[in-house]
C-alpha cells in the first residue's frame, strides 16, 4: 500500500509526465480493496493477477520472437540497409548475407539495354537469396502462372504476355512478344507508361521479328511509394510486307500492381499505435458487407487478406461474443505505417455481421488502396 500511495503522490504532483485519470482511478480502487482484505481479495491479487501478468509476458515474448524471426528473414533476403543501421542491429544480419570486399555487386537498373535477358544471372542470385530466406520453399508452377498477364489477344498480329516479378524497390516485366503474322516486323518497340508512383527506368530497345519469331523484352520499373499502380502501353512496329506498309500500333492490356506485394506484418506498442492513430490524417472508412457469420472468422479473413498483424491479444478476443474490436498494423518496404481498426458486431435478428473497418495512414495512397483491397476481399468471402 505504501508503494501505491507513493505512486499516486508522484503522478499527481507537478513532475512531468503526469499520471492519467484512468491509472489514478485504478490505483485508488486497489487501495480501497487492500484496506479491507478478504479471502477473495487475496486470491484476486496474489494468484489471479499473477497468472494474468505471467500470461501477458509469455504472449509478449512470443510476439517479440516472431518479430525477430521476421526481421532476420528480411535481412537475409537482401535488405538494403545502410552500414550504420546494420551495425546497430547485428543480430538481424545473417552470416550468409555477408560478401567479400572484392565481390561483384550487381545493380539491375544499371545493366546495359542490349544485354541478353535470358543469360542474366542477377535475378538468379536474388532468387537464391530469397529461397534461403523463405526456408527453401519453392514456388510451384500454378503460383507462377498467377503472375503472368496476357497483354494482347490471340488473333492480334503480335501476341504479348508479361511475367511480373516484384522486388523490394522495383518491378521487372519480362514481356514475351511473338510475331503471329506472315510478315517481318521492323522497328518493333514496346512503349510503356505508368500511373501512380511508378517510374520507367529506361525505354526498351527496338527489335526486328521475322514471321513466327519470338523475343523477350525486359522493362525495369522503379517503385517510389506503397500504392496501387497501373502499367499500360502499346506495341508499335513497321510491317514490311505488301499488304501493310504503315506504322501499326497495338494497345496492350493494363497491368495492375498489387499493394500487398509491398506490405508486411509488423508490431508496435499500444501507446505507439494510439499516437500514430491521432497523428495520421488520411482515413478510409469501409463498411462491412460479407456473408461470414462468425466475428472471429471475419477478423481472421481480414488479417489474411491484408497481410497485417493483429495487435489485440488473443486473450482479449477469446470467448463467444457477438461483438469484436481489434487493431491491425503493418509496414511497407518504404517505412510507411498502415493502421486498421476493425469494429464489428453480429446482429441478433438475422445473424449477419455489421460494422466498419477504419484505415489510417500518413499517405493517401495506402489508405485508398488498402480500402479497395478490403472491399474486394470481403465481398469474395463466403462462409
Amino acid at each position: 500500500m505504501s508503494i501505491l500511495v507513493a505512486m499516486l503522490r508522484l503522478g499527481s504532483g507537478k513532475a512531468e509526465p503526469r499520471m492519467d485519470a484512468d491509472s489514478a482511478e485504478r490505483l485508488n480502487a486497489c487501495l480501497m480493496l487492500l484496506s479491507r482484505p478478504t479471502a477473495q481479495v487475496s486470491e484476486l491479487f496474489l494468484r489471479n493477477c499473477h497468472d494474468s501478468f505471467a500470461a501477458m509476458l509469455a504472449q509478449r515474448k512470443a510476439a517479440e520472437e516472431a518479430d525477430r524471426l521476421a526481421d532476420s528473414a528480411s535481412a537475409k533476403a537482401g535488405s538494403k540497409a545502410s552500414p550504420g543501421e546494420a551495425a546497430k542491429q547485428p543480430d538481424l544480419v545473417a552470416p550468409d548475407a555477408l560478401r567479400q570486399a572484392d565481390a561483384l555487386i550487381n545493380v539491375r537498373q544499371l545493366k546495359p539495354g542490349g544485354a541478353d535477358v535470358e543469360l542474366d544471372d542477377d535475378d538468379h542470385d536474388m532468387d537464391i537469396d530469397q529461397l534461403a530466406a523463405t526456408g527453401g520453399d519453392t514456388e510451384d508452377f500454378s503460383e507462377r502462372l498467377k503472375r503472368v498477364t496476357q497483354l494482347t489477344g490471340m488473333s492480334d498480329p503480335v501476341y504479348a504476355e508479361a511475367f511480373v516479378t516484384v522486388h523490394q524497390y522495383d518491378i521487372v516485366l519480362d514481356v514475351l512478344i511473338v510475331n503471329q503474322s506472315s510478315e517481318t516486323m521492323a522497328n518493333l518497340t514496346l512503349e510503356l507508361a505508368t500511373v501512380g508512383d511508378l517510374k520507367l527506368c529506361e525505354r526498351p530497345t527496338a527489335h526486328t521479328l521475322a514471321p513466327g519469331e519470338s523475343r523477350t523484352v525486359r522493362a525495369n520499373i522503379k517503385v517510389a511509394s506503397t500504392e496501387t499502380g497501373i502499367v499500360f502501353g502499346s506495341i508499335v512496329f513497321d510491317a514490311t510486307g505488301p499488304a501493310n506498309q504503315e506504322r501499326t500500333c497495338i494497345v496492350l492490356h493494363d497491368i495492375h500492381i498489387d499493394i500487398m506485394d509491398y506490405i508486411s506484418p509488423a508490431s508496435c506498442s499500444d501507446l505507439a499505435f494510439r499516437g500514430m492513430w491521432a497523428e495520421f490524417e488520411w482515413e478510409n472508412k469501409v463498411a462491412v458487407n460479407t456473408d461470414i457469420t462468425d466475428v472471429q472468422g471475419f477478423l481472421d479473413h481480414v488479417v489474411k487478406s491484408t497481410n497485417m498483424r493483429c495487435l489485440t491479444p488473443a486473450s482479449a478476443l477469446g470467448g463467444q461474443s457477438g461483438f469484436l474490436a481489434a487493431n491491425l498494423y503493418a509496414r511497407s518496404n518504404f517505412g510507411e505505417a498502415a493502421l486498421v481498426n476493425v469494429s464489428i458486431e453480429k446482429r441478433p435478428s438475422d445473424g449477419k455481421i455489421q460494422g466498419y473497418i477504419r484505415i489510417r495512414s500518413k499517405t493517401q495512397g495506402i489508405a485508398l488502396s488498402l480500402g479497395d483491397k478490403i472491399t474486394l476481399k470481403q465481398k469474395a468471402a463466403t462462409k
